[in-house]
């Protein structure tokens, strides 16, 4: 089974493919782990990476689709994916059902977790606290929440007509999100 995760940053992404990667027996695809880890490496990528980040930018999808394209191919991890976080722009929805596609695969489920402003403000403020991330300053997160709006909307409408796509209210407690999910997947 493979099934995407995805809304805006601080919607609980990460924390909820953790829970399923371990209920599932599968692979988290996090594209932001990813990114944090050509950064660490310091490489060129990694540097590009970084100047986006602390502008509030997102990647640009050449770079992601191209991290990705491994992921996907890798015999070990076959329809067992949950990405996390991916696609954000339309060109990269399309570009991960061409790759799912030329390895044989599909998705399975679409979760939308949607909240709001206000909910994100808090969270990334723990978050920041907790897990010390540089790209969880305030002021960058709120125009990466508004570029993800803006940005993403095409991507929503692209999924919310296709079969297995379920939004879910993200504002709810962790346990709560967890539990509409493993009711819709029935685990």
């Amino acid at each position: 089974m493979n099934l995407i995760l995805f809304g805006p940053p601080g919607a609980g992404k990460g924390t909820q493919a953790k829970f399923l990667v371990k209920k599932l027996n599968s692979f988290q695809v996090s594209t932001g782990d990813m990114l944090r880890e050509e950064i660490k490496k310091d490489t060129e990528i990694g540097k590009k990476i970084i100047n986006n980040m602390n502008d509030g930018k997102f990647v640009e999808d050449e770079i992601v689709n191209k991290l990705l394209e491994k992921i996907i191919f890798d015999s070990k991890k076959k329809n067992k994916l949950i990405f996390d976080g991916y696609p954000r722009t339309l060109n990269q929805a399309k570009n991960l059902e061409s790759l799912l596609i030329k390895s044989d695969q599909k998705l399975d489920y679409i979760f939308f977790l949607n909240v709001n402003k206000n909910t994100i403000i808090e969270r990334i403020e723990k978050r920041k606290i907790l897990e010390e991330r540089s790209d969880d300053e305030a002021n960058t997160i709120l125009k990466r929440y508004d570029i993800y709006m803006t940005d993403t909307k095409p991507v929503l409408d692209f999924y919310s007509s296709k079969k297995g796509f379920h939004e879910i209210d993200a504002s709810l407690k962790i346990e709560q999100i967890s539990n509409k999910i493993d009711d819709i997947l029935k685990v």
